[in-house]
């Protein structure tokens, strides 16, 4: 992880937020560059920063075992990492990775905890976050237990893809096989088959979506309903 200077706010938490209380709490954050395979936090372990991210994502992993590892929820530039310290909880119950090399704004869990407490729009602002967060967590545990592989993949490429909007990006099939929690020879199968149907192109672990319209077609409703439910908390 490294300091970078200042750029623009990306943050749709923070750009929510009253100009004045968001410069506030900028100004009490510093920029960091978050590299892919970086942690964040492990399971258990004290939440020592929040990280409002920009252009980077962030994976949420449950572990079973102590070793196996599956994505129970992402997070991109419309949320934050370290929600549990808004639910007064200062320990984390997931591995925070990331997953997409980016900037996030990122604060120490005391200052944060003082604006938080301070700010109703902050709080406000948060606490949709969170239910919208709890409502693709439980949406991801059903589409694991439930839908085929292609279309989990298909579902995590869009996810992926509104967060980064970037094409291509850089994913491994070991990395993938993590967030599935499947094999990587279902990985490999899976992308495959949407290659074949010329949704997608898959080399040396770069992935670009080739017609995102269709790649939506192929996908679960898992998609749909977890953008739905973000669109319809930010509209409230």
């Amino acid at each position: 992880m490294q300091i970078r200077v200042r750029v623009p706010l990306a943050n749709s938490l923070l750009a929510a937020l009253p100009r004045k209380e968001s410069k506030r709490l900028v100004d009490s954050m510093e920029q960091v560059v978050l590299t892919y395979g970086d942690v964040l936090y492990e399971p258990g372990e004290q939440i020592r920063h929040v990280y409002f991210l920009n252009d980077s994502i962030v994976s949420l992993l449950t572990l079973v075992d102590r070793h196996q590892a599956l994505e129970v929820g992402l997070v991109g530039r419309e949320g934050m990492v370290g929600i549990p310290l808004a639910l007064e909880n200062h320990v984390s119950p997931v591995r925070a990775l990331v997953q997409g090399t980016g900037t996030a704004m990122r604060m120490k869990a005391a200052s944060f905890l003082k604006e938080f407490r301070q700010s109703l729009a902050l709080q406000r602002e948060l606490h949709r976050y969170a239910y919208a967060l709890m409502a693709q967590i439980t949406q991801t545990a059903a589409c694991n237990r439930f839908h085929v592989i292609e279309a989990r993949l298909a579902r995590w490429l869009l996810m992926t893809h509104d967060r980064i909007q970037t094409n291509p990006f850089q994913l491994t099939q070991e990395f993938l096989s993590h967030m599935l929690g499947v094999r990587r020879v279902g990985v490999s199968k899976a992308a495959r088959t949407l290659q074949r149907m010329k949704l997608i192109s898959y080399s040396r672990g770069n992935i670009a979506i080739l017609d995102r319209k269709s790649l939506e077609a192929a996908c679960c409703s898992c998609y749909e309903i977890v953008r739905g439910m973000h669109d319809t908390v930010r509209a409230v």
